[in-house]
């Protein structure tokens, strides 16, 4: 078998980059072959700053240099295993890109408290 079937009723985010795709990838054709790596590479990439952006906002605490290293590695490796295995199937870079606002709002609303407790000092 020399076809690899694309799903065509993807998420938002993984459509955006797997348009144009069809429903079938010849794995025989080089130029389908690649643009079905590039395609699932943006879909990483994404999925990594996203995640990477909600667990700054969700995790304040600063960690030292090596502890940051591991996290960030074992971060940037299971979200390409979230990406590979899920990615096409459920709305990983959707659910990042809600928990990322609704952390975002968090963490204005508290900057914003905070500065106001402040001025009232």
């Amino acid at each position: 078998m020399s076809t690899l079937e694309v799903p065509t009723d993807l998420w938002p985010i993984a459509d955006f980059f797997f348009k144009g795709m069809g429903s079938e990838v010849n794995m025989n054709d080089e130029s389908e072959v690649a643009l079905l790596f590039r395609s699932f590479f943006f879909l990483y990439l994404v999925t990594v700053i996203l995640a990477i952006i909600t667990f700054k906002l969700g995790f304040a605490r600063k960690l030292p240099l090596m502890k940051n290293i591991v996290v960030y590695s074992v971060l940037i490796i299971g979200t390409f295993l979230l990406t590979l295995i899920l990615g096409l199937n459920l709305p990983l870079a959707e659910s990042l890109v809600v928990a990322a606002l609704i952390l975002g709002i968090y963490r204005f609303r508290l900057h914003k408290e905070r500065s106001n407790e402040q001025h009232q000092s």
